[in-house]
This record gives structure tokens, sequence and C-alpha cells, in this order.
């Protein structure tokens, strides 16, 4: 299990990420941004969008920098930060399996690819255009508070444009390789320490090393040096998802065992006495797990609970996977450890030298803002 976890898991999926950070990292977004809570609203947007395109971690990592330079003139920039997790390394991957790693499961285990953008697009744009018009409201509160006066363009601030923007290659063969393991299947397998590693997931992985190679390579110095690129906040959520991925495995286990493990309460909650599977308790119960696990094995552990059959799913339980999908993606949003990107924000803001909400400090803004929108969608469309 361990193996597994390391070689299946963990490995991937930081791979993944760096490939992701490195690309986007090298991409400089040049322009005389002042962070007016209109601009920051409209930068949010445009992350939000990119999500489900180049997967909220390629976008937050595009777009943070720029957000935070915008704002290097304000005293009060968390909530900026907050709001920008919710948006745009949570909810805006929710539309494609390229935005966040659960749907890219459901899409390997047989989801089409525009399933997810047909039955909880309502949904998405619900809570984007809620979180969004609450942003502003807030933001507008602290900005005027403040009496923020923008600041005196610098010469060539005025010029609006990227640098480094040969980075857009890599970020697209990014995609182009993630998309290929989930269509590519040759059926070629090789055993590593009893774990089955597929060939096309083998063939990602380097060629994701070898794209970040070339990004370092490509990228010129001085492009990076603006961007104040380090590899310290990627070290931080290397450091920290090995924790996550190695003490999830028990709990994973035990959800799998179904009536016969630990969680039995669990699989009797997400069941009606009709035996029918009930949307609303899987969107929290996968919500809650993936707020705390990983939310790509919380994905998959629920969608087998459902039955598993990708056909059954997508059309008689659509209701039910729906559920699962938007749980799992949503709510990563509720704590820094729900999603990757979540702490690799964090982390780089911290590193600019911005007071970030601690732990709880956070998960106290996501129950005041979130939770409240989660309850009115179990309303409208997990009853």
């Amino acid at each position: 299990m361990l193996a597994h976890a390391l070689l299946a898991e963990y490995l991937p999926f930081i791979i993944l990420l760096t490939a992701l950070f490195t690309s986007a990292g090298g991409i400089y977004v040049r322009g005389n941004l002042h962070g007016s809570p209109l601009l920051n609203t409209g930068l949010m947007a445009i992350g939000a969008v990119l999500a489900s395109f180049m997967g909220t971690t390629g976008a937050s990592m595009l777009m943070v920098r720029p957000l935070i330079r915008a704002n290097d003139n304000r005293k009060h920039v968390a909530h900026v930060l907050v709001f920008f997790i919710f948006i745009v390394s949570n909810a805006g991957g929710s539309l494609t399996p390229l935005g966040d790693p659960p749907l890219f499961l459901g899409f390997l285990k047989g989801v089409e690819f525009f399933w997810t953008v047909k039955h909880i697009f309502p949904e998405t744009l619900f809570l984007l255009g809620s979180l969004l018009a609450i942003f502003f409201v807030i933001d507008s509160y602290w900005y005027r508070k403040e009496g923020v006066l923008p600041q005196d363009p610098t010469p060539d601030s005025h010029k609006f444009g990227l640098e480094g923007a040969i980075n857009l290659l890599p970020l697209a063969a990014v995609m182009g390789l993630v998309l290929m393991s989930g269509i590519w299947k040759p059926g070629i397998s090789f055993n590593i320490a009893g774990t089955e590693v597929e060939l096309q997931a083998l063939v990602r992985d380097v060629l994701l090393i070898v794209v970040t190679l070339v990004s370092l390579a490509i990228t010129p110095r001085a492009v990076r040096e603006k961007n104040q690129f380090s590899w310290a906040p990627m070290q931080e959520v290397a450091k920290l998802f090995i924790g996550i991925f190695l003490t999830m495995i028990p709990v994973l286990a035990m959800l799998k065992a179904g009536e016969q493990g630990a969680f039995a309460a669990v699989t009797r909650a997400v069941t009606g006495a009709d035996g029918q599977p009930l949307p609303w308790a899987y969107f929290w119960f996968s919500g809650t797990l993936s707020s705390f696990l990983d939310n790509a094995p919380t994905y998959l552990v629920f969608f087998n609970l459902a039955g598993g059959d990708p056909q059954v799913l997508m059309t008689t339980l659509a209701p039910t996977l729906a559920a699962i999908s938007a749980g799992s993606v949503f709510m990563g949003a509720n704590t820094y450890i729900g999603n990757a990107p979540n702490f690799m924000v964090k982390a780089i803001a911290e590193d600019r030298g911005i007071r970030m909400p601690s732990f709880f400090g956070y998960m106290a803004w996501s129950g005041a803002v979130l939770i409240p929108l989660f309850v009115v969608m179990t309303f409208i469309w997990f009853r």
C-alpha cells in the first residue's frame, strides 16, 4: 500500500504540479495593474475560466503573482488571496477533466469529457457568481476604508503584455500529456514493488519531467526574477502532501470496506430506505472528506460506492455523479489542504510577505462564506 501510494499517486501528483508550477512561473504578466475591487474581481473571473482548461494549479500559478503585484500598495490583502483560493484554485476547475484531479479520475473511469460541463454548469455558475459578488462587496469596503490611491506608473508599466510567453507551449504540452494518458490505452504495464504502473502513465510522467526542464531552459532568468520565482512553495506542498497521501491510506481502506468497515455508517448514510443513493448525502460526505484528504481518491471511493459503472452514473444516477463531482471539487476549498493549489497560493503569498490566515482562521472564512452557499445549492440541486 505504501509503494502504491508513492508510485501510483504521490509521484505522478508531484510531477504534474511541478510541471505546471514551473511553466506558469515562467510567464510574467506586465502592465500597470492597480488592485481596485473591479480589477481584482476581473482577474479572478479570468482565472476561473482558465482553471477548467489549464487546471486549477496552472491557473492559480499564472494569475496569483499579477494579483499580488496589483495589490502591493494595499494594507488588507489576505481576503483577496482567500477568495482567489475559493474561486480560481477550486470552483473554477469544475467543468472539465483538465480542471481538477477528481474529474480526471472520472474521465479515466469512462465519464465523458464534457459530461460535467453539461450537468454541473448551473451549480458552478451560481457558486462562482455568488463568490465574485461577495468578494466585490468585501473588497470595496476595505478599498474605501483604506483610501488607497493608485501608484504612479513606471515608464513602461502601461505596456501590457506577457514576458516569457513561450512557456504557453510547455503549459499546452502538460495539458496534452494529461489528455493522452487518459485516451491512449496500449494495455502494457510494469510491476514495480507490487504496484502496476501502466505504460501511458510512465510516458506521461517522464515527458512531464522533460517539459519542466525545457521550461527552465527556455525561460530568460530575468523573467523568473521579475516573478520572484522560488522553489519554496513547491517544496512546502511536496512535504505536506506526502503526509496526506500516507496518512489517508487507512481512511480510504476503511471507506472501501463499505458495510464491513469502520465507516459502515457512511455507507448507510448515503443510501436511502429504497436502496437508492441520496445525492445530498454524496455531496456532503464526498465534500467533507475532500476538505481534509486529497479530493482525487475521495472522489474515486464515492464513485465506486455509487456502483462504479460510468454508463449508469452518467444516465440513471446522473444526480449522484453530479453530487460527487461537485462535492469533491467545490469543497476542496474548505481548508488549505483540500486541494494542492490552496497551499501553494498560501506559500507564495507568505513568501511575498503577506500575512495569511492560520489553518483555522482560513476555515473561519470558508465556514462563513462557502458553507451557506453549499447549503443553498443542496436545496436547489441535490435534494
